[in-house]
């Protein structure tokens, strides 16, 4: 029989299986990468590793453990079925160039019968089938074979089921083998198996084996560092290991969902979508607004999602008769569950309540205007008892309104909604906006080229230029860099005068022709506070840390790629300043030889 833990216990048992075998404890990174410019958020625990996959030496060593924040935002409009979550935690171990198929399959396979209890005869697991790229990977179908599994236990499919990577055009990828747990249901038919959707089957583990580079002309080659990267779901292994139907009947979900009940005097069972959508927003959005970095909702980038997150379950409070103001009183809550391990939350709790009762009092104005043109639109349809889909996505794009709450209003005026024409409008819009996701995304994780590095390490001297002109208290609030420019955040309550601007120009055009060395060292956390070094993401370093020193200029505990010399950068020049978000502003600039 399977163990039954709460998620404390589930966290620490992980923690404790793999330092017991010599991985060293990382803490929980920003939700905001460190070291991937291509991505909004923190999707999954390799994100801040991935300098360290990529071949540079990781201070804590070879093998690695933690727990992760991560956020995932292409499925918001999904989010609440029983297995989609905008936030999630994510426990990981990683091997950078040390153990590979064996000591992976065996630790996973220790930890969930010996620590979780799951019987043999309840796990499945699959492996890579292999193609023209790569072989069949009968390495890891031996491993499963040698522990114990029947032959039909083991599944092999293809790269859309078990490969991974590389996460841009090119780079480190390779087969993974991913475990799954029987709910013990009858096959729905004869070739059902973990790929099929009929639920029988529930992905808990994924170690990817990375072997292989993917190579510009599309060919692969072998690594020289072959890793590990491994990702169980938290909330995911907390549901089956405690018998629940979905993530929201544990104890992540429960006590929100028992207040919503007690806010609305409605049921959950009543409305459970409507229930878990807002459950699911406010623990993303609280742990948005209570990260380090500081994202508070804006026009842009994690400020936008942060912001579509809040007015979505606003929405759903409106429809569940909830009056209004109760948002922040949801927010204590999930800081209360969260903040042990979290502690930023705790500290940043301040800044999470004001920004939730702004953004709730601004949307509902807002969300009056938008009943006030739907109720115009509808009115100006005249005799047509019919809405189109252009209409209602018109509402929905512009003030938020999902369909179902067009179609609620419709039918109070005996109208008709083309819901048909909706959702094809709202398919060629999710078309657009993943285009987009994927065109940010093609840079690839961590870029290291040339013009990426000399522009990670212009943002030093930008920091440090902008903290010297400005005020001491400076610091980044985010950070994305691509081979063309970069763009820097940075907490300050006005516009910079041209003056200002200039004068901090010069200093870092000055720095980079004083041709000063970057020198990069490995000390502990503390030394390096006490030296002076500052930290982008206070709170989250490991016991040892990198520091990027440019003598004389700056200090900072960083991940990299940095130029070895600042006459490498060329040149900087500032294209922008702008505001990015209350408190905060913006500067974006190129560097090159001007």
């Amino acid at each position: 029989m399977r163990a039954t833990m709460n998620a404390k216990e589930l966290r620490n048992a992980y923690v404790s299986f793999f330092t017991e075998r010599e991985h060293a404890y990382i803490p929980s990174s920003s939700l905001i990468p460190e070291n991937d410019p291509t991505v909004l958020f923190t999707t999954a625990g390799m994100h801040p590793l991935v300098p360290y996959l990529l071949g540079q030496k990781h201070p804590a060593g070879k093998r690695l453990v933690n727990y992760q924040k991560c956020i995932r935002t292409g499925d918001i409009d999904e989010v609440g079925d029983a297995t989609h979550l905008t936030f999630f935690e994510m426990l990981g171990n990683w091997s950078l160039g040390d153990y590979f198929k064996d000591g992976s399959i065996r630790m996973s396979y220790d930890l969930l019968t010996e620590v979780l209890k799951i019987p043999l005869d309840r796990l499945a697991v699959t492996a890579f089938e292999g193609d023209d790229d790569a072989p069949r990977d009968m390495e890891t179908y031996g491993i499963w074979k040698d522990l114990g599994f029947r032959d039909d236990q083991i599944f092999f499919y293809g790269k859309k089921d078990n490969w991974w990577g590389p996460a841009g055009q090119t780079g480190p990828c390779g087969p993974d083998t991913e475990i799954f747990y029987d709910n013990g249901r009858p096959r729905c038919s004869p070739s059902c198996g973990p790929a099929c959707k009929c639920g029988k089957y529930v992905e808990i583990w994924n170690n990817v084996f990375m072997e292989y580079n993917k190579n510009e002309d599309g060919s692969y080659s072998p690594l020289s560092q072959k890793n590990v990267d491994t990702g169980m779901g938290l909330e995911r292994v907390l549901t089956m290991m405690n018998g629940a139907k979905s993530v929201y009947e544990t104890e992540l979900f429960m006590p929100t969902i028992a207040e919503l009940e007690r806010l609305s005097g409605k049921k959950y069972e009543d409305h459970i979508k409507d229930f878990r959508i807002i459950a699911d927003h406010m623990r993303a959005a609280t742990f948005i607004l209570g990260d380090n970095m500081g994202i508070a909702p804006s026009k842009m980038d994690q400020g936008y999602i942060l912001r579509r997150l809040i007015r979505r379950a606003i929405r759903y409070m409106r429809k569940l008769e909830i009056e209004e103001n109760q948002l922040v009183n949801i927010c204590k809550m999930i800081v209360d569950r969260y903040s042990d391990v979290y502690p930023e939350l705790d500290k940043n709790k301040d800044f999470i309540f004001r920004n939730i009762a702004a953004e709730e009092e601004k949307f509902s104005k807002a969300l009056d205007r938008g009943l006030r043109i739907a109720d115009n639109m509808f009115r100006e349809l005249g005799n047509e008892k019919i809405m189109s889909g252009e209409l209602a996505f018109r509402l929905y794009d512009t003030f938020g309104f999902p369909i179902e709450l067009t179609k609620e209003l419709a039918d109070e005026r005996g109208i008709s909604v083309d819901v048909k024409g909706f959702d094809d409008r709202f398919r060629k819009h999710q078309e657009t906006s993943r285009a987009g996701a994927e065109h940010k995304f093609k840079g690839g994780l961590a870029d290291s080229g040339d013009e990426t590095t000399k522009l990670h390490t212009a943002t030093h001297l930008l920091n440090a230029a902008l903290r010297q002109v400005l005020s001491a208290d400076i610091m980044q609030k985010g950070s994305n860099i691509t081979p063309e420019r970069l763009r820097f955040d940075f907490n300050f309550d006005r516009k910079m005068t041209p003056e200002e601007i200039q004068k901090v120009s010069d200093i870092v055009n000055d720095a980079i022709k004083a041709g000063i060395d970057v020198v990069c060292e490995e000390i502990p956390y503390e030394e390096a506070k006490k030296a002076g070094a500052i930290g982008v993401f206070e709170g989250k370093y490991e016991d040892i840390v990198k520091v990027y020193t440019i003598r004389g200029i700056s200090k900072e505990m960083c991940g990299g790629p940095h130029v070895s010399n600042t006459k490498d950068i060329g040149g900087f020049r500032i294209q922008k300043e702008e505001s990015s978000a209350a408190g905060v502003r913006r500067i974006k600039a190129v560097v090159g030889n001007f």
